[in-house]
């Protein structure tokens, strides 16, 4: 198999970070630069049917796109540890609590970077309107998220799951923009320092320079 990635963006590094909390080491990974446009090389177009990463290419040749599918299917391979749930209520929940992080977080910060950042204008037609209003929604949302963590030490379940990851690497993407989050998320605070000591934290970013 094969996973095709950039680093920093966010969502392969769903991926990246999940394929880390799992150990998994025998997917090669492929790394393609946005910027440049390797994305839209007719070949990867052709597979993956639209000029996105991620990507995962089963031995087989099928292909499949989208993180949290290429999520999934990582976990029916790779059980240990559980990241979408061990049993009805807790796999629902768990869904419950990665929509709401993809929609109403992830979502709104990424389009605030990518309509704010002088950088994505190599990917995006830019109106500033549009990122300023998501990251108002982003920072609403987050509210909710204070709230939930106030109960406990993870979003979802008593274990990291993939709702924390999908939460956090998409506020860590608003270093893009320098978003720090409000002093008052007390809870949010505790917890993204959290995901952010976890080693799994450095999959799917940029190498740092030797110093």
């Amino acid at each position: 198999m094969k996973v095709f990635v950039t680093p920093l963006a966010p969502n392969p590094r769903r991926v990246s970070w999940f394929m880390a909390e799992k150990g998994v080491n025998d997917i090669e990974v492929v790394t393609l630069n946005l910027i440049e446009g390797q994305q839209r090389d007719p070949a990867f177009v052709a597979k993956a049917g639209l000029p996105m990463v991620p990507m995962l290419e089963l031995d087989d040749g099928t292909c499949i796109t989208e993180s949290l599918a290429i999520c999934r299917y990582l976990e029916s391979l790779y059980p240990e540890p559980n990241m979408f749930g061990r049993n009805p209520q807790e796999v629902a929940v768990i869904e419950m609590w990665t929509r709401r992080a993809e929609m109403m977080v992830a979502t709104p910060m990424m389009m605030a970077v990518r309509h704010t950042n002088p950088r994505m204008a190599a990917l995006e037609q830019q109106v500033p309107a549009i990122g300023e209003h998501n990251l108002a929604g982003a920072l609403k949302a987050l509210k909710l998220l204070d709230r939930r963590l106030a109960d406990g030490e993870w979003l979802a379940a008593g274990r990291i799951t993939i709702a924390d990851i999908v939460a956090f690497v998409g506020i860590d993407f608003g270093r893009m923009i320098k978003f720090q989050l409000p002093e008052e998320l007390t809870h949010v605070s505790r917890w993204a320092e959290a995901m952010r000591s976890r080693p799994a934290a450095l999959s799917g970013m940029p190498p740092r320079p030797a110093p």
